[in-house]
């Protein structure tokens, strides 16, 4: 019988992490595409893409358990459609140091919310390990600033007050989904739950994009661009934010929060794999520092018993 164990959430979590890295590169491909329409169109390919995976393994879905929990998914999938639509604007408005680092300040929020709103405390060594990973996240920005430039300054972004705003409201939204979530994971089964909220979110994301007179249904027009939305609703989404997601059956919104901290660090790792952009030393640096940090969050809370909080719902 497979069980499910703290292990296993935290490698969720961090594979999640390093996925979120493709997300801001994708999206870079796809400049001519509104992000009404980008955030529309990676919803629909990830709910295509879960409902191949229940019809391969066999699953069905629990339409009474769905409907039981119908207010909650409604809520989260809200969350996750502006959560998307905000990101993908806050990319194509400021510069993808901006966006990576700015929407990673979820775990600070969510801390506040677990706190305050959930009762539910981080311990002293988490609390530790975050300022690290903060403070290692805040190298990395600083790391790949000095080298954008000192380089031969083509390199196509800039900044953006909209932007930045846009990319903290991502993390915002984002905080609510996880402390909101929590509770919802622990009652359903991934797959059908995510192909469900994968649904709604692209129905209020059309809906809301109409209601903005944007032309949601646009698609690329080039093979690259369809290439870079196909890559973006199957990486960062179906399979990143479906981890992500799933890690919380034992992990606290703020831990789970915590593992995208690795978006940065995934980024440059593809950048190294695909454009031979070697970091420099002070990226290496902070880097440790952010995996330092996760490790400390990890440890601090293992310490404490787990346990469900009903009230977080």
């Amino acid at each position: 019988m497979f069980r499910r164990t703290r292990k296993l959430a935290l490698a969720e979590g961090l594979t999640a992490g390093f996925l979120f890295g493709t997300a801001a590169i994708f999206i870079r491909f796809m400049q001519d595409l509104d992000a009404f329409a980008i955030a529309f169109w990676r919803l629909v390919i990830a709910c295509s893409a879960i409902a191949f995976l229940l019809v391969f393994l066999g699953r069905a879905l629990d339409l009474k358990l769905l409907g039981k929990n119908l207010k909650k998914l409604i809520v989260l999938s809200v969350l996750l459609g502006l959560h998307f639509v905000f990101f993908v604007s806050a990319v194509k408005d400021t510069s993808i140091l901006n966006a990576t680092v700015l929407v990673n300040t979820t775990p600070i929020f969510s801390i506040f919310v677990s706190s305050f709103l959930f009762k539910l405390k981080p311990s002293r060594f988490a609390v530790a390990g975050l300022i690290v990973s903060f403070i290692g996240v805040g190298v990395v920005a600083l790391a790949e600033t000095l080298t954008a430039s000192s380089g031969s300054a083509q390199t196509g972004t800039s900044t953006s007050i909209k932007g930045d705003l846009e990319a903290i409201l991502a993390a915002l939204v984002e905080t609510f989904y996880l402390s909101y979530g929590r509770n919802v994971r622990s009652r359903m089964h991934l797959l059908p739950v995510m192909w469900f909220m994968y649904m709604l979110a692209a129905v209020f994301v059309g809906v809301l994009g109409v209601g903005a007179a944007r032309n949601v249904l646009s698609l690329p027009t080039n093979v690259v661009a369809m290439l870079a939305l196909v890559g973006l609703g199957i990486l960062p989404t179906t399979a990143a934010h479906t981890l992500y997601f799933s890690s919380l059956s034992h992990l606290k919104s703020f831990e789970t929060a915590s593992m995208a901290l690795l978006e940065p660090i995934g980024a440059t790792i593809l950048g190294i794999s695909l454009f031979q952009e070697v970091p420099t030393q002070l990226f290496v640096f902070g880097a440790s520092l952010t995996l330092a940090g996760i490790f400390f969050v990890a440890k601090g809370e293992r310490r404490e018993k787990f346990e469900r909080d009903p009230k977080e719902v």
